[in-house]
């Protein structure tokens, strides 16, 4: 999901990362059930081999982002950026699909976290 909607050139970044926001909610509540199983089994497969090479994948691909879509902040800046907006998804989308929610409230939640990262990474590249 990650790599088709950020790395997806024929739109905007931020049209990217606002699909990539609303895919990304709508997965979390739509696997909410089956995430408590895989926490049970998480010291299993936590620190596989696997797991490292696809959070390193993810990792390159949100470096990648954030480089086109703040060339002139930077490292630091797009380092930070890039861990926030990674780490809000994580958070955010546990804790947004532990309780069942109506595909309504799945878009206007992804629709304000996604305005919510657009305004940030605005306001970093200087056009707000």
């Amino acid at each position: 999901m990650l790599r088709d909607t950020l790395e997806d050139a024929g739109k905007p970044p931020l049209a990217r990362l606002r699909a990539l926001t609303h895919a990304f909610i709508r997965s979390e509540c739509a696997e909410a059930s089956v995430r408590v199983a895989l926490d049970d089994a998480a010291p299993l497969y936590r620190d596989a081999p696997e797991a490292a090479e696809v959070r390193q994948a993810g990792n390159e691909i949100i470096e990648r982002f954030m480089r086109e879509v703040l060339p002139d902040a930077t490292n630091n800046e797009r380092t930070l950026a890039g861990d926030l907006i990674r780490t809000t998804f994580g958070a955010v989308g546990k804790a947004f699909s532990e309780t069942p929610r109506s595909d309504v409230e799945i878009a206007a939640y992804a629709d304000a976290m996604a305005d919510m990262f657009e305004a940030y990474l605005l306001r970093l590249s200087g056009s707000i």
